[in-house]
C-alpha cells in the first residue's frame, strides 16, 4: 500500500446502510423474545478478539492514567451489546455505555440487560454527526472508546458530509469520535477489513491521536506474505 490516505477506499455495501443494521437487529431481537438463551451473534469470535481486548484492558491497568478498574467505557456500534457484557462480567468496576445508531440494536441491547439484570446503559447515537445530542452531551466523558467492526462498516457507506459533501464517512470518524474520548484515554479500534497501517493511517490523520499499542493476533503466511485476519490498535487521544 502507498501509504496515501485517498488509496484506503472499501466498495460501498448493504452492510454500510441503517436499514440493513436495523433488520438484521430485528430478526435478532425476535429470535431473543422466543429463546432468551439466543442473544444473537458475537462479531470476530473466530479470532477470539472479545477475549483478547478483555486481556488486553485488564493486563494493561495503570499503566496510564485513564487505564483503570473505574474507568469509563464506550462501544460504538454496540449491536447487541456482547462486548459490554462480557467486560462486565469478567468484573469491570467502571461505567460502561453502548451506543448504536440502529433504534432496533439499542431496544435489543436493552432487553438483553434487562432480562439478565445486567448493569450496562445503552443509547442511539449516530457517533458521525457533531450535533449528535449524545456526542455533545459526552464530550471528553470517556477514558475508554472501544470499535469492534463499526469502523468496518462505515467505511462500507456512500453517504458524504461535509459542506460540500467532500468528505467520506471514514473522514469523519477520527473528527468526531475525538470528542468522546478523554485527553489521554483511549480508542481502541478492532478491524477486519484495514490492515494495521491504513488503520493508522484513518485515525491519525488529523493529529489527535497517536499509537499506544497493538494487541497482538494469531499471523498467517500466504505466498510469501505475513499477516492476520484482523487487527486491534489502541489509540491514545492528545
Amino acid at each position: 500500500m502507498s501509504g496515501d490516505e485517498t488509496t484506503i477506499k472499501l466498495n460501498p455495501s448493504k452492510l454500510g446502510t441503517k436499514k440493513y443494521w436495523d433488520d438484521f437487529y430485528e430478526v435478532e431481537h425476535s429470535n431473543f423474545e422466543e429463546n432468551q438463551d439466543d442473544t444473537g451473534e458475537c462479531w470476530f469470535s473466530d479470532a477470539d478478539a472479545e477475549d483478547k481486548i478483555i486481556e488486553f484492558l485488564f493486563s494493561n491497568f495503570n499503566q496510564i492514567e485513564s487505564l483503570n478498574p473505574e474507568a469509563k467505557i464506550c462501544d460504538l456500534g454496540t449491536g447487541n451489546g456482547h462486548l459490554l457484557f462480557t467486560i462486565l462480567e469478567e468484573g469491570w468496576k467502571g461505567e460502561l455505555v453502548g451506543v448504536d445508531y440502529s433504534e432496533a440494536s439499542i431496544k435489543f441491547a436493552k432487553d438483553i440487560a434487562d432480562a439478565n439484570d445486567l448493569d450496562v446503559m445503552f443509547e442511539q447515537s449516530d457517533i458521525l454527526d457533531f450535533k449528535d445530542e449524545f456526542l455533545v452531551k459526552n464530550t471528553e466523558e470517556f477514558d475508554l472508546v472501544l470499535d469492534k467492526g463499526t469502523l468496518d462498516a462505515i467505511g462500507l457507506s456512500d453517504s458524504k458530509y461535509g459542506d460540500n459533501g467532500e468528505l467520506s464517512a471514514v473522514d469523519m470518524y477520527p473528527q468526531t469520535v475525538k470528542n468522546l474520548v478523554k485527553k489521554g484515554g483511549l480508542l481502541i479500534v478492532t478491524s477486519c477489513n484495514f490492515t494495521e497501517e491504513e488503520l493508522s493511517i484513518l485515525i491519525l490523520k488529523y493529529g489527535d491521536f497517536k499509537v499506544w499499542k497493538k494487541i497482538d493476533y494469531p499471523v498467517f503466511e500466504f505466498g510469501g506474505v505475513k499477516g492476520s485476519a484482523i487487527c486491534s490498535i489502541a489509540f491514545m487521544r492528545l
